[in-house]
């Protein structure tokens, strides 16, 4: 089993996903709206996100760093899926074989900064845990929301890519200057 660390803010606990843990995840993205910039919505969701999860214990697995589930700290709430995972996407662009950063919250939790907590978190561990300078990060053009998150933490727009359903995503970039 994939063992990581736990991280705790002010007002969540931070944990690397286990076994059963793609349940709560398909829970997550099964709300319209947390699903609207995430792609097509798949023929069967809980074998998508047990695809998911299994790539994304792969990446703590062989890479040292993934995807953490947050929580509330008081009420033990799942907030959403949030931290740097590795990444192939296959076109090329800056997004292939890279460290590449994430976040899904569930609908009642947008609006509070949990985002942008959990994310400074696992940015904060992951600069000094991992040495690689960048990490990349691929939202789509209409998420507002996403794209003001991404400039507080530092990303950059650096290219754009049509994805296979026509859908255009901004590449974005955070970029480390050498020590």
């Amino acid at each position: 089993m994939t063992q990581g660390p736990m991280l705790q803010t002010e007002r969540l606990v931070l944990t690397v996903p286990g076994r059963d843990d793609y349940l709560v995840l398909r829970d997550l993205v099964a709300d319209p709206e947390v699903h609207r910039f995430l792609g097509p919505r798949p023929d069967d969701p809980t074998t998508d996100m047990f695809s998911r999860a299994l790539r994304a214990a792969g990446s703590w697995q062989l890479y040292g760093y993934g995807l953490f589930l947050a929580w509330e700290r008081t009420s033990r709430d799942f907030v959403g899926q949030i931290g740097v995972f590795h990444s192939m996407r296959g076109f090329g662009k800056g997004m292939d074989d890279v460290p590449e950063a994430g976040w899904i919250l569930a609908r009642k939790h947008w609006g509070k900064g949990y985002a942008a907590e959990a994310m400074k978190a696992a940015l904060a561990w992951f600069d000094v845990a991992i040495s690689t300078p960048r990490i990349a990060c691929m939202i789509e053009r209409d998420n507002v929301a996403s794209h003001a998150l991404a400039g507080r933490l530092g990303f950059e727009r650096y290219d754009e890519h049509a994805l296979d359903d026509g859908v255009m995503v901004d590449l974005l970039e955070r970029v480390r200057p050498a020590a």
